[in-house]
């Protein structure tokens, strides 16, 4: 029998419970950063147990991938009478190579999704920082470029991120150009919370393709 996702995630959970509990410590752990300046000033019952859950972590990332187990869990957004099923690759596991196809094949949902609910909307692009007025023509475009899309409501904003090359890197600044994702707000008036953005691209919509 091969686990599930959901069967990995409970197995992940009831591991990093045991190893809170102090059931899991990995044995000298200062040799995993070898600097023995560091170690003295770390304790080294915690840095066990970080160590003990890395190691159970790289050892179900390596089940998904011996046994083609997806990374993806599916979230769902509601708004009135609109609905839209999310999929996401679980921040505990590893994206497997179908599941960026499966990925793919949401975006259009969701892109239709965001039109809907941010019809009469003010739009800007976080970049660098800051906010850029755009218009539903660029990310139209941006989204026809994009691999896929990734939706989140706050209160009163709707965000929107227009994302390429791997899952798990694309969020993070060093992964450009390969990886990457352009991040879009829609509000009746200036954002109030973008700043709880992820790391992202820092070039402007109209220039980036």
């Amino acid at each position: 029998m091969v686990y599930s996702t959901q069967d990995l995630l409970h197995i992940l959970d009831q591991e990093l419970k045991a190893t809170l509990r102090g059931d899991r410590l990995l044995l000298a752990p200062d040799e995993r950063i070898g600097v023995p300046i560091v170690t003295m000033a770390l304790d080294h019952d915690q840095l066990g147990k970080v160590f003990a859950c890395q190691d159970f972590t790289q050892q179900i990332h390596q089940y998904q991938r011996e046994n083609n187990v997806s990374g993806i869990v599916w979230r769902e957004i509601t708004l009135g009478d609109r609905r839209v099923q999310l999929p996401e690759i679980h921040q505990q596991l590893i994206a497997i190579e179908s599941d960026k196809e499966t990925l793919q094949q949401a975006k259009q949902n969701i892109l239709e999704f965001w039109q809907q609910i941010t019809l009469g909307l003010q739009l800007w692009q976080l970049a660098d920082h800051q906010l850029l007025p755009v218009t539903p023509q660029e990310i139209a475009h941006a989204g026809q470029r994009a691999e896929w899309a990734e939706l989140d409501v706050g209160h009163g904003e709707f965000y929107l991120a227009l994302c390429w090359g791997n899952p798990k890197e694309c969020h993070y600044r060093w992964a450009a150009p390969q990886s990457g994702c352009d991040r879009l707000i829609a509000a009746p008036k200036n954002p109030v919370t973008s700043i709880f953005f992820k790391p992202c691209r820092t070039t402007e919509i109209r220039s980036a393709y």
